[in-house]
């Protein structure tokens, strides 16, 4: 069924995946050989346990400890105080970025390229969404299997790991923000598609979507209805200066005293 959904389109899977283009934003991933213009870390540079012993608050250049830059960069953004906010938020728009790109070159190539961390680069230092360069495409298949390995496995895994052991994010609102950062790619895939008369395109987000919300690492973390989503936690976003809830929050207003709950695993977070 996915390779007719994705012959239908009849696009060719190209080196510089330039079918994600007209997507825009979150879907379009930079394609180069072999490197970016200039030195980024990888991803993988940013998963490194190494700097699990290190404090939140080590002042390391982005190429050093690039995770924990781009956690100071969001904190700095959102004006919070509380540097898990930051940690939580960095996470659901890196989560965002890698669900997208694997969801879009599946349904419009019928393909995913290897986003293996060591393969791809990331300025920390950029605003949204994350700017990633993948050096080298290498085709892989666009089942919702190898989208859980690729995405799940290979980044946000360690990614929770990594976070949870500097941050105490709780791993439980972590994997809440991976499953609204997936539910959201699926509903703009499955929207632009409609928008541009490709049902065939539109019914495959939905059905990798679905598929991908199933895995355990995700199931329990929310509602899936069609393209709406209600999670069972919280990303901790209200807690910023000015902010509200996001659309599929557990909460339907605002906690009036943050500082008295602690987020949990498993648990709503707030």
């Amino acid at each position: 069924m996915i390779l007719l959904l994705s012959v239908d389109l009849d696009v060719d899977f190209d080196p510089r995946l330039t079918a994600l283009r007209p997507l825009g934003g979150f879907f379009v991933l930079r394609a180069s050989r072999p490197s970016p213009p200039r030195p980024l870390p990888t991803l993988a540079h940013a998963y490194a346990p190494v700097y699990g012993a290190a404090t939140p608050d080590v002042q390391l250049p982005a190429r050093e400890d690039p995770l924990a830059f781009r956690v100071r960069k969001v904190a700095a953004a959102l004006r919070v105080p509380e540097i898990r906010v930051a940690a939580s938020v960095a996470q659901q728009g890196l989560a965002a970025r890698l669900w997208s790109v694997t969801l879009g070159c599946a349904v419009l190539y019928g393909g995913d390229p290897d986003l293996a961390p060591r393969l791809l680069h990331w300025d920390p230092d950029a605003g949204a969404p994350d700017d990633l360069w993948l050096a080298g495409v290498k085709r892989l298949p666009g089942d919702a299997g190898t989208i859980a390995e690729v995405v799940l496995d290979g980044h946000l895994a360690p990614l929770t790991a990594a976070l949870h052991a500097r941050y105490r994010v709780a791993t439980g609102l972590l994997w809440g923000n991976a499953a609204s950062a997936l539910a959201g790619a699926g509903r703009e895939l499955d929207r632009w598609s409609r928008r541009h008369g490709r049902a065939h395109a539109a019914a495959h987000a939905r059905s990798l979507t679905a598929g991908l919300m199933a895995h355990p690492l995700l199931a329990g973390t929310g509602t899936l209805t069609g393209n709406g989503f209600r999670r069972r936690s919280c990303c901790l976003y209200y807690r910023a200066p000015g902010a509200g809830v996001c659309g599929d929050c557990c909460f339907s207003h605002p906690p009036r005293c943050p500082q008295s709950r602690r987020s949990s695993p498993g648990a709503p977070s707030g």
